[in-house]
């Protein structure tokens, strides 16, 4: 156990192991009945394991293959980074806030897919360049975080909660891609924030 953890704690080796299990949790529940593990709100607190388990239904083999594409682009994110152990943890604690800021819109019945969660991890991966890195990574950090701010303003997701016409054989929720960007950059700075406080004072 010990020496899992130290692995964990190589920078990058924890943020792709979350990214295969999110990515591996998907390809799991394509054989399986999505009522039982899409997000409802109607169903937040009496079901609240949804929170976790929407990640894994895709609608369409198209939406479950662009977001494996995409889950292995933020995979590859994270270790060329490298992030650290406690940026992953950022990213899981964004996962089922992804999901529970969904209950802005309760017209949105209900909710599946990767996309939510990715665009959390975007979001923590390019805070934390900006916070912690210097030079040519906290640049790319900037510039990945504003792409990822355009790309929201672009999908207008204060708008209708389902939108078709958008390359993708199945209705998207452009919401969801900002409540995991939010999530994404409130648990980032809160584990940035704890980083510090722990972080030993130097004696003189």
């Amino acid at each position: 156990m010990t020496a899992t953890w130290r692995q964990l704690g190589v920078p990058g080796r924890a943020w792709l192991a979350l990214a295969a299990l999110l990515a591996g949790a998907s390809v799991a529940a394509w054989w399986l009945p999505t009522a039982q593990l899409d997000w409802q709100p109607e169903l937040a607190l009496a079901q609240p394991w949804r929170a976790w388990t929407a990640v894994a239904v895709h609608w369409s083999e198209q939406h479950l293959l662009a977001n494996l594409g995409a889950a292995l682009a933020v995979a590859v994110f994270g270790w060329a980074a490298p992030l650290p152990l406690r940026a992953a943890g950022a990213w899981a604690l964004a996962w089922p806030l992804t999901q529970a800021g969904l209950l802005v819109q309760p017209a949105l019945a209900h909710y599946g897919g990767l996309s939510g969660v990715l665009h959390a991890g975007v979001a923590v991966a390019s805070v934390w360049l900006v916070v912690t890195a210097r030079g040519r990574a906290r640049l790319i950090g900037a510039t990945v975080f504003v792409g990822l701010l355009l790309k929201l303003l672009a999908e207008t997701p204060w708008g209708p909660p389902l939108r078709t016409g958008t390359g993708f054989d199945i209705a998207t929720a452009p919401l969801a891609h900002a409540t995991g960007a939010l999530a994404g950059v409130l648990c980032a700075a809160l584990c940035l924030l704890m980083a510090r406080r722990q972080r030993p004072v130097p004696r003189r």
